[in-house]
């Protein structure tokens, strides 16, 4: 049986894995900082040691992307050296590194879905340090480990733009949203699923990267639309430019994935982004 370490347990991802983790037949190890300080490497050894892990799912990341403009250090040493350190270990004690990465590595001016062999730019501290962390585990190059890249990630846990609109939506008559940035939203749950279901097909000599997000397409205008419209919400949602609503960290203006490649690799099926809404808000309780 495989003993998993999740790390950042106690994000949307980590949170997703936790409360479906009942379903598959491994041993789990839960932790987020107060457990386990990932940007420290006898920690992780320690760690891996004392409980056999046999695989590491990193969800652990420092995500306040405006916010890591200024506080770049600790952006670097979660999303960058945290990960030098994970792949590290990995290597040197022969175990498995699931990497969680982000559509902010691309500059968001391509014309079509990123495929993973696409040119990298990121335009902010956030997408820079999460680029440091892919070509580090590139280079290290534990066996059998991989890069997940996903977008606009939602869930019933933590934070997210989900749960921005229905409190917005229930307090406000009218929100303007930005309609001119192109991607589709992420069900974390729908993330937790496949990870573990393509766990044990993963046998690479590389370390190999992959797209993952629902399907379909859509604007954050489209997104919060559908939001309100799910949760009946009485909420006129206008569209918006990006220039109307500045902040401090560039947002790709495009970031469609292209996943055939995980789909083809692992025969997955992907949900469409708004079945994917539908089933959160019902999680939530929210839809009416």
């Amino acid at each position: 049986m495989f003993n998993i370490l999740v790390t950042g347990s106690n994000g949307q991802l980590g949170s997703e894995i936790r409360a479906v983790h009942s379903n598959y037949n491994y041993n789990f190890f839960f932790t987020d900082v107060s457990e386990l300080d990932i940007t420290i490497k006898d920690n992780i050894k320690t760690f891996i040691k004392n409980n056999r892990i046999n695989v590491i799912i990193n969800c652990a990341a420092y995500t306040a992307v405006d916010k890591a403009e200024e506080d770049k250090l600790l952006a670097n040493r979660v999303n960058h050296l945290a990960v030098k350190y994970l792949s590290e270990v990995t290597k040197e004690m022969n175990i498995q590194l699931i990497h969680i990465s982000t559509d902010y590595v691309f500059d968001g001016k391509n014309y079509r879905p990123y495929q993973e062999d696409d040119k990298t730019d990121p335009q902010s501290i956030y997408g820079k340090t999460k680029l440091d962390a892919e070509n580090v585990l590139l280079h290290i190059n534990p066996k059998n480990s991989i890069i997940i890249r996903t977008s606009w990630v939602y869930s019933n846990f933590g934070a997210n733009f989900v749960k921005t609109m229905l409190r917005l939506g229930e307090q406000k008559d009218k929100l303007g949203i930005i309609y001119d940035q192109i991607g589709t939203p992420t069900y974390a749950k729908d993330l937790a699923k496949t990870i573990l279901e393509i766990l044990p097909k993963i046998k690479n000599s590389s370390v190999e990267i992959y797209h993952y997000s629902n399907e379909g397409v859509a604007s954050w205008y489209d997104f919060a639309k559908e939001i309100i419209r799910m949760a009946k919400l009485n909420c006129k949602i206008d569209p918006i430019e990006t220039k109307e609503y500045p902040t401090p960290a560039k947002r790709p203006h495009y970031s469609l994935l292209n996943k055939s490649k995980i789909k083809e690799k692992f025969k997955i099926i992907i949900p469409y982004w708004k079945d994917s809404l539908d089933e959160c808000l019902k999680e939530m309780g929210e839809k009416k």
